[in-house]
């Protein structure tokens, strides 16, 4: 039986990646990763268009599940597969507790932030929490919320804080909508978990806004 056409097109492109992966352009690396999930199938013309609808290999990772969805071709399999590409990416990203990672950058931890937060539509919060070295103890979700609240108590946040046996923290969360700025309850709710974090001896070095492309440091801004 007469093998597909594409079978000789994708053994080419493992044979191009294994030799010199930068000679692949973005809609064949895509291949590559949609036929992991569809092998029996030429991924070429999905690849083309994923790209064409988002852009950029980051922006269909992270598109919205919904728009995926809309794609023909992109069915229940493949949202399962991107899911998992995109725990990895953020996995490798965040904060690392078991490097014992040394937090002294806003910039890094922004950037791990996004890789977590991709494009999610509603906002979540989460801390890093560190030791008197800023050498990461522990990196956890705090709440869920909606497209544009969260709800926080200093007291869950303390909490956590008192369970990991940390000294500091940094606050992290997303603005689905695309821009960081802070919003006044974003500044009072910071306010009054400074207040009681120094009550118990817990510092707080940053707040960070999140949002796809762009981050507001309270600390970098003299909020703090």
């Amino acid at each position: 039986m007469e093998k597909p056409h594409y079978h000789g097109h994708r053994r080419r492109l493992r044979e191009r990646l294994a030799r010199e992966p930068r000679s692949l352009a973005d809609y064949e690396v895509l291949e590559l990763l949609l036929a992991r999930t569809l092998p029996r199938q030429d991924t070429k013309p999905l690849a083309k268009e994923l790209l064409a609808r988002f852009g950029t290999l980051r922006g269909v990772l992270y598109a919205p599940d919904a728009q995926l969805a809309e794609i023909k071709g992109f069915g229940d399999a493949l949202l399962s597969s991107w899911a998992l590409y995109r725990e990895v990416w953020a996995r490798m990203n965040e904060p690392s507790a078991s490097r014992r990672e040394v937090l002294d950058d806003p910039d890094r931890v922004a950037e791990g932030a996004k890789a977590r937060f991709g494009t999610k539509g509603v906002e979540e919060f989460w801390v890093a929490l560190v030791d008197n070295r800023n050498r990461v103890r522990a990196w956890e979700c705090v709440s869920k919320g909606t497209v544009d609240q969260t709800q926080v108590y200093p007291r869950e946040v303390l909490a956590l804080a008192l369970r990991h046996e940390a000294s500091g923290m940094i606050l992290v969360h997303n603005h689905p909508g695309g821009d960081p700025s802070p919003s006044d309850e974003d500044i009072r709710m910071t306010m009054r978990i400074k207040r009681v974090a120094q009550e118990m001896g817990v510092r707080l070095l940053d707040h960070l806004v999140v949002a796809e492309e762009r981050h507001f440091s309270f600390q970098a801004q003299g909020l703090l």
